[in-house]
């Protein structure tokens, strides 16, 4: 019998790239985006090609309630969901005074309330089958404080400790969960949070969005709970972990500023 994989932010970089991995792993798959048409092209795509069934669920997940829409869909369907993937987020550039507020509140809904309560409603039923896994989407950022990024830089050190947590509450379970904490990588995150002043993608190779997703697979499906993929960030949590919080915040500041 068939898995299926819900996976959020499905329409566009690591989330596309999650989409194809699945489906040619033999996965149904629950895309769930805002962009309805997206997600219809992604669907019949992925059906033509791995055979499989693709559930189009169009929620903006920055929307009070959208993550209970999603599981309301879901169950409308019958459909059981073996593995979460929530991939949906973003950042936004600049200092927080000046910030647009709707922004950031939007940021948070999606990075932490969205994915927080689609974690909730479907970890529940994944203990009771004693099966399931659950990938969280961090990031390098989730580590150090970012200033000109400070919401964005929470909102992952959120998910990071959240996850973590998790990891413990759910030893003997049958569910494991994954924060998967890519660095710089090459999708329309950096367009979207306007990072063409900072010198943050510029000062870090970025890695495309199919090697971290490959990465991530890997990592849920061993059930490592902290995978942060590449050499260089590894020696970036290293030097984050050995030098004074007060010198890595000028570092991160100057670097994006």
């Amino acid at each position: 019998m068939r898995k299926t994989a819900l996976i959020t932010g499905a329409s566009c970089g690591l989330g596309y790239e999650f989409s194809k991995i699945f489906a040619s792993e033999g996965y149904h798959l629950v895309l769930v985006a805002r962009s309805e048409g997206k997600l219809y092209i992604m669907k019949e795509k992925l059906e033509k090609a791995y055979g499989i069934n693709v559930y189009v669920c169009a929620e903006d997940l920055s929307k009070e309630n959208a993550a209970k829409r999603v599981w309301d869909y879901v169950q409308e369907k019958k459909i059981t969901v073996d593995v979460l993937i929530n991939d949906a987020g973003f950042g936004d550039f600049g200092k927080f005074a000046s910030s647009d507020w709707e922004k950031q509140y939007s940021m948070l809904q999606v990075n932490i309330a969205a994915l927080t309560q689609l974690t909730h409603l479907f970890l529940k039923p994944m203990i009771e089958r004693r099966q399931g896994k659950i990938l969280n989407l961090a990031s390098i950022a989730a580590f150090m404080p970012g200033p000109m990024m400070s919401v964005y830089y929470a909102t992952k050190a959120y998910v990071l400790s959240f996850t973590e947590a998790l990891s413990v509450e759910l030893r003997g379970t049958g569910v494991s969960v994954t924060a998967l904490c890519p660095g710089p990588t090459n999708t329309g995150f950096a367009k979207s949070a306007e990072l063409g002043k900072s010198r943050i993608f510029k000062a870090f190779e970025k890695t495309t969005a199919r090697s971290i997703a490959e990465y991530g697979y890997e990592a849920l499906m061993t059930k490592k709970v902290v995978a942060a993929p590449s050499r260089k960030n590894k020696l970036t949590l290293l030097a984050v972990r050995i030098l004074p919080r007060a010198v890595v915040r000028r570092i991160v500041y100057m670097i994006q500023k």
